[in-house]
């Protein structure tokens, strides 16, 4: 992939998941005042400044948060289907882009399959299965490509493998963070920190971002907003450790501040692969967030980071 520095510079108005927003310069936001008045106050009344329908995103997110809560503190196998689902369906919106972008075929039936076992093994086998789970689909892979006798193959192999490791690899690890001694409450206390590093970076980001961490890639994301995103983590993180996981409260600071920076990179990293396929979203499958992975993009690097932590932790302190 190249350095962006020959791809078109993306509107302000594409990005602001994650780290924070920053708002919308004067120059940037001019063209856009010949709207009525009228007009102007229903846009902004529906439309968040990250340019998302928010009372859509606050219901749509609310209702999978449900799901997800039911699943790992009433009825485990909810989870990990959930879990599979959400995962088959990382793999075909990245797998989608990535064949529409170069023109190379991606085998989706292989990789779903892949997709679908990873969490399984994860949670019922551990890591051990999980490696095994890995390495079967990427071979499934392999042979597929190599039966079809595609030109293109070595190149569909590669995005194959890159799209089994970025979504359901780095997925498994909330499933073998759950199978750990009061796993429900381990994984629960990651998935708040990574809400709470978006929530804060938005918060911060909006009032008072006006340093850009990565321009090329991702503009409206703000240092202030990281700044503003790792402090939230880690008062959160810290009230996490003394009330619910009863851990010393400095590992709530570790946690938190090792949760935040991954959150961020996985965003950016996200940012990065949209910004070189030229795209906004990934899918439009979640009104008012975009795609499954425009939501999984910040808890996809979290979740591995947020398992050697957690299990390191209680290992030491249990």
């Amino acid at each position: 992939m190249t350095n962006g520095s020959d791809a078109p510079t993306p509107s302000p108005s594409l990005e602001g998941d994650g780290v924070g927003v920053l708002p919308l310069p004067e120059d940037v936001a001019a063209p856009l005042r010949p709207l009525t008045r009228r007009a102007r106050r229903e846009a902004s009344a529906k439309t968040s400044k990250a340019g998302r329908d928010l009372p859509m995103a606050i219901g749509v997110g609310a209702g999978l948060m449900a799901l997800l809560m039911l699943g790992i503190f009433v009825w485990p196998p909810l989870f990990v289907a959930l879990g599979s689902i959400v995962c088959v369906i990382g793999v075909w919106e990245v797998s989608r882009a990535l064949q529409s972008h170069s023109g190379v075929p991606v085998p989706l039936l292989p990789m779903a399959v892949g997709a679908a076992s990873m969490p399984i093994a994860a949670s019922y086998a551990g890591p051990a299965a999980l490696g095994v789970a890995f390495v079967a689909s990427a071979l499934l892979v392999t042979i597929w490509n190599a039966l079809e006798g595609r030109a293109s193959s070595l190149r569909s192999i590669g995005y194959s493998l890159l799209t089994l490791s970025w979504v359901p690899l780095l997925a498994s690890f909330a499933f073998l963070m759950f199978r750990e001694e009061n796993g429900p409450l381990l994984l629960f206390s990651l998935l708040l920190l990574v809400v709470s590093n978006d929530t804060f970076g938005y918060i911060f980001g909006a009032w008072l971002g006006k340093h850009p961490m990565a321009p090329r890639i991702s503009p409206k994301k703000s240092w202030e907003g990281f700044a503003g995103s790792v402090g939230g983590a880690m008062l959160v993180g810290v009230a996490l450790c003394l009330f619910v996981l009863h851990l010393p409260w400095w590992v709530g600071l570790v946690l938190a501040a090792a949760t935040a920076m991954a959150a961020t990179a996985g965003d950016l990293a996200e940012s990065m692969v949209k910004r070189e396929l030229g795209i906004k979203d990934m899918s439009n499958l979640l009104p008012g967030h975009g795609g499954m992975m425009d939501r999984l993009d910040s808890m996809l690097f979290a979740v591995p980071i947020g398992y050697v932590v957690t299990v390191l932790a209680v290992g030491a302190f249990t």
